[in-house]
């Protein structure tokens, strides 16, 4: 099953990575929204702290996509399975996968938390003493 809000937050998330705004999609959640992924020790709180998150996503790369493999939803919950692929802002070339999950309430987000494959961020040399 897949819910509205989901598909336009699928939507909206590659809107804002083609543009680098991240207004559409920071509309999209309530003011008391959170926002954290697996690098941060405590998520980021309301509208500003959702801005300043997907700011932050956004300055990681040059330019970046990324494609919807799998979703599941229902009218609170909806879990996306994603690959994005792009270049990072030191020039390297990137491909990770991973998975979001959004908590939706009155037909805004509520939380968003995302799941990934941190050691694609790694410094080259780090990334080959890992192997």
């Amino acid at each position: 099953m897949r819910s509205e809000i989901a598909d336009r937050f699928m939507q909206t998330l590659q809107q804002i990575e083609a543009s680098g705004d991240v207004k559409p999609l920071v509309e999209m959640f309530a003011e008391d929204a959170e926002a954290t992924n697996l690098a941060m020790v405590e998520p980021l709180k309301g509208k500003d702290g959702v801005r300043r998150f997907w700011q932050k996503y956004l300055s990681v790369f040059d330019r970046i996509h990324s494609d919807f493999t799998h979703v599941t939803a229902d009218s609170n919950t909806a879990v996306m399975e994603w690959r994005s692929q792009g270049t990072l802002s030191n020039g390297e070339d990137v491909h990770y996968r991973g998975v979001s999950i959004i908590e939706i309430d009155n037909g805004l987000v509520q939380a968003f938390r995302t799941y990934y494959d941190s050691a694609v961020f790694l410094p080259t040399g780090a990334k080959q003493a890992q192997r």
